[in-house]
This record gives structure tokens, C-alpha cells and sequence, in this order.
């Protein structure tokens, strides 16, 4: 799929969801094991997402899938929760769970590094800033040498 139509379905599950006073966290399109996977993850800034959440967002988007047809392949469309370790992507993301668990991966070695875990302490001026889990000190990231960051939890 082009990434001018995988941005342009992003767009309208993000009207979807605020429409149902939901947060679109991410949209991904994938191929496992010979499938095609259209993966949409919502949230709700007070409370859990429910099926009914995931139905509404689902229907609205399926019916704008099938007019506008912009997937050549067949595929499967989910929508759910991001799960507990979901993704930290845009700024205010930061700004929300700062002070939460969170597990940073780098594209490449910080310090000989590349999996940092530790608490939030936010997103500025491009760095990521955490307090590492292991010896409590600050750790400051360079936001662009970051792959991704998610909540975390804790066993």
C-alpha cells in the first residue's frame, strides 16, 4: 500500500475515534505469516476500551475502506487497545505518562545501549529524559536515535 493512502486512512480512523471520543494511538499495516493485517489501536484518555469502542471505529472505518478501496490486497482490519505497554508516539503522549514505566529502544548503541528502562520524565527540546530503573540516574536521549519508546510494566 502507498503511504499517501496508509496516512489518509490514518486521518479518518483519527476522525473516527475522536468522534467517539477516543484517541487513535496508531495504524499499522503488516504482513504475517502471509496475511495482511490493517491493525487500528485506539485508547480512551478516562477510562479502558471496550468492544463496543473497537465496533464503532471499526464499522466506520470498514465502510470508508470499502468506498474509498485503497488496498490492493486482501486483508484483515482490526481495531483494539494498544494493550498496556502501549506506544508513546506524539508530544503530548509524554506529557501524559510522565512518571510511568517505560522501555526505549534505540536504532543504534547510546553508552552501549540500546534498550534503556526507566521512568518518564519527559519529552523537550528533542530529548527524551528518563530516570533509569537500575541506578536512578537521569538518562537523556537525542529523540531522533530513538525507535521507540512504550509503557512498561513491571513483574
Amino acid at each position: 500500500m502507498k503511504k499517501e493512502h496508509l496516512e489518509k486512512i490514518a486521518l479518518m480512523a483519527e476522525k473516527f475515534a475522536k468522534e467517539s471520543g477516543l484517541e487513535l494511538v496508531d495504524v499499522q499495516f503488516n504482513k504475517e505469516g502471509g496475511v495482511w493485517f490493517l491493525r487500528v489501536f485506539i485508547d480512551k484518555m478516562d477510562g479502558l476500551v471496550d468492544t463496543e469502542d473497537c465496533a464503532i471505529v471499526n464499522n466506520k472505518l470498514s465502510a470508508y475502506l470499502d468506498e474509498l478501496d485503497p488496498i490492493e490486497q486482501q486483508y484483515f482490519l482490526e481495531v483494539s487497545s494498544p494493550g498496556v505497554e502501549r506506544p508513546l508516539k506524539k508530544p503530548e503522549d509524554f506529557s501524559r505518562f510522565k512518571g510511568h514505566l517505560i522501555r526505549v529502544n534505540t536504532y543504534a548503541k547510546i553508552n552501549g545501549k540500546k534498550v534503556f528502562i526507566g521512568i518518564l520524565e519527559g519529552l523537550e527540546d528533542g530529548i527524551l529524559k528518563l530516570i533509569d530503573e537500575d541506578t536512578d540516574k537521569l538518562i537523556e536521549l537525542p529523540y531522533e536515535s530513538v525507535a521507540n519508546v512504550k509503557l512498561s510494566i513491571k513483574f
